[in-house]
């Protein structure tokens, strides 16, 4: 199966799913309020339908437009624009004849099930599959940076302590932290044993994103190869020393003793090169490290003539959740994730940071998938979209449930409720909008693609 089919299949799975969870959030208030259900579509059937069938009261059908999908109200102007039902006598199975407490929960409920999928997701995951991740503290040596890192001004080595004045847990945070800025940034971190303060503009992490080379911009340095004694004397004639840690072999930068030790191998019986670190007191008494390159002759096993000690790994952080346990913690990080999603909307409106031109469509979403069937990756994300889907939908946008909720809590503090033909117009406008939105978004990927 090809990589494409895969991720496009999963793409289809996650939304139809969410989809269909927001609209039976619909669907369940009204029937909880008697409102006739006139239709309960998965995606938009514009035109014709793929398939529909009449149950009771509601027809239920999937559309071909994967735009998302509705629940149509008996006495509501929504995506339908049935506006000829609006100028028959009200009836009492209709959404416009209910109290404004009952319209406002039906037109929240889709938003509010999409939370509820997310924490639910959440909680399973970590109930599943526990939760794991480098600690930041566990990076004992530092970060080797790629090209990107150092042109935002750090160097190989640096321990990250604080972005900020935020003191960083997870190690991907520090990632989060300088992709997503609406401002300059300042770090604290631990550079040759001093600890600094480092300013990075905003210009320059927006540049850093805009270019993508944010990709694999930090590793932390794990298990590097420390020289315990020289013991072969033309070692010490190289000028090894106790406490040397090897960074390179070659011109090749290397900062896993496992890698070191396979490029030694690659260079047995030759001369080449290394390149250690070593701290040493300077005039005043303080540390500082420089880097030693050291001419050497490898044997035919490999060996340089110096007894290397690894030092401990860096590894994941691992936490096991029971039944109980997984539920508060599957809310907590679905709050996180609504939290943090937010932040992500407030700075797509701010120009400076220039996140607008990142906005993605379809294809966007549908990337993010894996090349490969992942239970752990298909859930994590669709519980992310379903975050989007919540948060999103609760914008005031006329047309999306926050605009409903919008109009709907401004004649419960009025006590004036706005006119059908008010709502008619609105709903026009919304529609407009959100059509606009997703052009928008699905021609940043089109270009995306070509460019």
């Amino acid at each position: 199966m090809s990589v494409i089919l895969i991720k496009v299949i999963q793409f289809f799975v996650s939304l139809s799913l969410l989809v269909m969870i927001h609209e039976f959030g619909h669907y369940i208030a009204a029937r909880i309020f008697k409102i006739r259900v006139e239709k309960f579509y998965i995606f938009f059937n514009p035109w014709f339908t793929l398939y529909k069938k009449k149950i009771g009261e509601t027809e239920y059908g999937v559309g071909w437009l994967p735009l998302g999908g509705y629940v149509s109200l008996a006495g509501m102007i929504d995506e339908s624009m049935n506006t000829e039902q609006m100028k028959l006598p009200p009836q009492p199975w209709e959404f416009r004849t209910k109290p404004a407490w009952q319209r406002l929960i039906v037109m929240v409920a889709g938003v509010f099930m999409n939370v509820v999928l997310a924490m639910i997701i959440y909680s399973g995951m970590l109930f599943t599959w526990g939760e794991s991740y480098l600690h930041n503290d566990s990076a004992v040596h530092g970060y080797a940076f790629s090209d990107a890192g150092k042109a935002l001004g750090f160097k190989d080595r640096d321990r990250i302590l604080s972005i900020d004045g935020e003191k960083i847990g997870d190690a991907q945070e520090i990632g989060y932290n300088l992709l997503i800025a609406d401002e300059d940034r300042t770090v604290e971190l631990v550079r040759d044993r001093d600890t600094i303060r480092m300013d990075i503009p905003l210009a320059k992490l927006v540049a850093m994103r805009e270019s993508g080379n944010y990709k694999g911009m930090y590793s932390p340095i794990v298990s590097p190869l420390i020289v315990e004694k020289p013991t072969f004397d033309s070692a010490v004639e190289a000028g090894y020393q106790r406490g040397d840690q090897i960074v390179a072999v070659g011109d090749k930068r290397l900062y896993s003793g496992e890698l070191i030790r396979t490029e030694l191998m690659e260079h047995k019986g030759k001369s080449v090169d290394i390149t250690v670190l070593r701290y040493e007191a300077d005039s005043l008494g303080k540390m500082a490290a420089t880097e030693v390159v050291i001419p050497t002759a490898i044997d035919g096993e490999g060996h340089i003539g110096v007894e290397l000690q690894s030092v401990e790994d860096v590894t994941p952080t691992h936490k096991e959740y029971g039944f109980f346990e997984s539920i508060p913690a599957g809310i907590k990080m679905a709050g996180q994730e609504i939290a943090s999603y937010w932040e992500q909307l407030k700075m797509i409106v701010n120009p400076d940071t220039k996140l607008y031109k990142e906005v993605g469509g379809f294809l966007s979403i549908g990337g993010v998938f894996p090349d490969t069937w992942d239970w752990y990756s298909f859930w994590r994300i669709t519980a992310l979209i379903s975050i989007m889907l919540a948060v999103m939908n609760l914008l005031p946008i006329p047309g999306l449930d926050g605009g409903h909720a919008l109009f709907t809590l401004w004649e419960l503090i009025t006590r004036r409720k706005p006119s059908d033909k008010f709502m008619e117009i609105m709903q026009w406008i919304g529609l407009f909008i959100l059509f606009a939105l997703l052009i928008y978004a699905n021609g940043n990927d089109i270009i995306k693609l070509f460019s």
